[in-house]
């Protein structure tokens, strides 16, 4: 015969445990609960991010049109506006003026400028300078980009982040599982094309700084997603008496803080960035936070959610021998 006792502690194991207990009684966060909702509004923000920039376009920087860029230095600091007011009343339409370094050190850029006038830029600039500005200014630098040049740069950038795309969906899927490299793809391309969209609604220049704060992006999101990934799959292997949708709550909740923790501070500096950065890297920082802020949703409710419902499911990260075994299972959820 069974005893009283044995019988209420079969009953006891047999009852379904909560969230909570699952995860020794911390409290669980039910992100998912808004996955479907939070998916659709990402997947209508990329539809849109595509159509601007079919609409609007890129405002192309030098590095991709072509032009001249110039590094001038000065006696004395100068407001930009008086140099950019100067050039205008030269004949020079659309200058860029910038600082670099400090208030006596400038950039002056300019679109192509064809004919003899184009070889001898430098010298009508610096006597211009020396005219209207500062008598002892020196121009430091003179860089002409052809327009072939530029067209190669931007294909070059544009192959470049597919190439990542790429090699990061191979090295998920073989770190992981398929369903959960197709998750992390669609998040990192979800944040590219969104940021992209920012960059075309705004009209904020495309140079080469912005490429290389794109291909930030897709690491810093791939490292953040990569951390939820590893977790989930960790409980998958400890935790039998859940469902998946469970297991991955506790996962994004047990891993909330560090991703709190890290965007924070990360965010803290790119706005230190890019207050006092200067102009010349204000599109890097102002792209970059984007991307972090967009990289930390996407995460959860791109990568997560999406390999949810491609089924992933424990059989997935258990090897054949401990999954016959029923090695090492948490003493609490056995």
């Amino acid at each position: 015969m069974v005893s009283n006792k044995q019988l209420s502690e079969t009953q006891h194991e047999q009852q379904p445990l909560t969230v909570e207990q699952l995860n020794h009684g911390r409290r669980v966060f039910d992100f998912l609960k808004y996955g479907k909702p939070a998916f659709i509004i990402s997947m209508i923000l990329v539809a849109a991010s595509i159509i601007i920039v079919l609409v609007k376009g890129f405002n192309l920087g030098l590095d991709f049109t072509g032009g001249t860029s110039i590094e001038i230095t000065l006696s004395k600091p100068v407001e930009l506006d008086l140099v950019r007011s100067k050039l205008q009343q030269a004949g020079y339409h659309d200058p860029i003026v910038q600082y670099y370094g400090s208030s006596h050190d400038i950039i002056i850029r300019l679109p192509p400028i064809s004919g003899a006038e184009g070889n001898n830029i430098g010298t009508k600039l610096s006597n211009l300078m020396h005219q209207s500005i500062d008598e002892q200014s020196v121009v430091k630098r003179v860089e002409f980009v052809g327009p072939t040049v530029g067209a190669e740069l931007a294909q070059d950038g544009i192959l470049a982040i597919l190439a990542a795309l790429v090699c990061i969906l191979i090295y998920i899927g073989i770190r992981f599982e398929w369903r959960f490299g197709t998750g992390a793809v669609v998040a990192l391309a979800h944040d590219v094309i969104i940021t992209v969209g920012y960059l075309s609604l705004f009209q904020r220049e495309l140079d080469l700084t912005i490429i290389a704060a794109l291909l930030s992006v897709i690491g810093y999101s791939l490292n953040d997603t990569i951390v939820v990934f590893d977790r989930i799959r960790e409980n998958f292997r400890k935790i039998r008496r859940a469902s998946p949708y469970d297991i991955m709550n506790i996962s994004l909740t047990q891993t909330l803080s560090r991703t709190l923790m890290t965007s924070g501070t990360t965010l803290a500096v790119v706005m230190c960035l890019y207050i006092w950065g200067g102009s010349m890297l204000r599109g890097f920082s102002e792209t970059l936070a984007i991307g972090i802020l967009l990289g930390t949703i996407s995460s959860i409710y791109v990568a997560a959610y999406m390999a949810l419902k491609l089924g992933v499911n424990r059989e997935h990260f258990m090897p054949p021998k401990i999954e016959a075994e029923g090695a090492e299972q948490d003493p609490i959820i056995r």
